[in-house]
């Protein structure tokens, strides 16, 4: 009892800290990981079993780590260092994209086929942000599209907000479509066993009727302040070129190759076997090893503050997890919804979604992947079925604030930077109806679909 409420105590002082922002997220996660394994574990329990089951530093040198021949899910109980070692991988793929001057090359590619009319650009770019987030981190996506966007607008003349918030929305929208796409589908994926194909298949879907819902939104709230500035006419031959992004056209080639080998890796991992932990590792040296030159420069710029983050993150839940606190969670939540499917999808839906708008939508995910093992098992329901729905709660409740996910956060201070600030009341007025859309579709769907 004393180890449940020590369990408890920590890790809401964790999301406390974490919504504060007053300490790096980093170093909360580190340090309440640290109090969980010596005094809940340690302490309380007097288990060095469960510190070992919880650290998982072992699952690394099994073969099932890196290659699974059979239906083998990796165990959610502690430290997923597939989904650590998957997102370095991936880091140090996108570093060596940027370095090359992809994402600026194809921002400006695509708006100089649209001959830099401005609503062919508002449409374009949200699909761009959508198909691009659904295989890199959103947070890369829209660093990079943000920046484009502002430079476009002050060259054609146009407020740079809508498109920035459409983009922002699309690459959350975009990254629930795989398993590669947002950190909570990573987690989710890693943590049951779900390949490429079976989020393409489901949430994919979803996430594609959304799309087209999305934009039709997007365009009726935003065409009147972006149609004034369609009339600016601007010659195209006063645009700078394309191909004045690229920075090395040698390495512009070898990543282009690599994007596509990881894709291919990616979407065929479950034919292969191989899991993302290796696609990761594997993507990451050839990067490295292609661009020899740069790899200490490109091995500097990792976001290790979130690797760490993830790191303390699974050791807090795994507290959760060990003291049976997640079962507790599910069994309410069965009670609650008296074992109706159709109950169980709007519950995990909506409330994910909720909560995702207000906090960090990664230890949600992390925290709710027990939750609903016991739940499917308790209740006998299938499931990838509260997978789905864990996942689009998620990945689209976290759009509806400026603080909910980490790529409104970026995107709106990219704008801000530029001077063109973005308050929570024009945000939330545009971003949070199409959320309550999107979840109101997603919902709908897993109803007809599913049940």
């Amino acid at each position: 009892m004393i180890a449940q409420v020590l369990a408890v105590l920590i890790f809401v002082v964790m999301f406390a800290l974490i919504i504060s922002e007053k300490i790096e997220r980093h170093i909360v996660t580190l340090v309440c990981g640290l109090a969980t394994l010596v005094f809940v574990f340690g302490l309380c329990m007097h288990s060095m079993s469960s510190i070992w089951d919880t650290l998982n530093v072992r699952s690394i040198f099994t073969v099932g780590f890196w290659y699974q021949a059979g239906e083998a899910v990796e165990s959610s109980s502690g430290i997923n260092w597939s989904t650590i070692i998957f997102i370095l991988g991936m880091m140090i793929m996108v570093e060596g994209m940027a370095r090359v001057g992809f994402f600026r090359w194809l921002c400006m590619k695509i708006a100089q086929l649209v001959h830099y009319r401005t609503i062919p650009i508002f449409i374009t770019f949200m699909i761009m942000s959508a198909i691009l987030a659904m295989f890199i981190d959103s947070i890369t996506v829209i660093l990079f599209l943000a920046a484009v966007t502002v430079e476009l607008a002050q060259l054609l003349k146009f407020d740079p907000i809508p498109m920035i918030l459409s983009e922002i929305f699309c690459a959350n929208l975009g990254g629930s479509a795989t398993m590669c796409g947002d950190p909570p589908n990573i987690i989710i994926g890693t943590s049951l066993g779900y390949s490429f194909a079976d989020f393409i298949t489901n949430t994919g879907v979803m996430a594609g009727i959304s799309l087209i819902v999305i934009i039709i939104y997007f365009y009726i709230v935003f065409h009147k302040e972006l149609a004034v500035s369609s009339k600016n006419a601007i010659s195209p031959e006063k645009m700078p070129d394309a191909k004045d992004a690229i920075t090395d056209k040698k390495g512009f080639v070898v990543s282009c190759l690599i994007f596509f080998c990881a894709v291919v890796m990616l979407v065929t991992h479950a034919q292969t076997g191989l899991t993302v932990a290796f696609i990761g590792t594997f993507i990451a040296l050839v990067t490295l090893i292609t661009s020899a030159k740069y790899a200490k420069e490109l091995i500097m710029k990792v976001d290790y503050k979130t690797l760490l983050f993830f790191v303390g993150l699974f050791v807090v839940v795994g507290g959760l997890e060990q003291t049976g606190i997640l079962e507790v969670i599910a069994g309410f939540i069965g009670d609650i919804s008296g074992g109706n499917l159709k109950l169980m999808i709007a519950i995990i839906i909506w409330v994910s979604a909720i909560a995702s708008a207000f906090v960090d939508n990664i230890p949600f995910a992390a925290t709710m992947i027990p939750v609903i093992k016991s739940l499917s098992i308790d209740n006998n329901v299938s499931l990838p079925i509260l997978a789905w729905a864990l996942s689009m709660g998620t990945d689209i409740g976290g759009s509806a604030t400026p603080i909910g996910a980490s790529a409104n956060v970026v995107g709106t201070s990219v704008a801000a930077k530029e001077g063109y600030p973005v308050g929570w009341g024009r945000y939330c007025a545009k971003v949070a109806p199409a959320t309550v859309l999107v979840c109101l579709i997603s919902t709908l769907f897993m109803f007809f679909r599913y049940c």
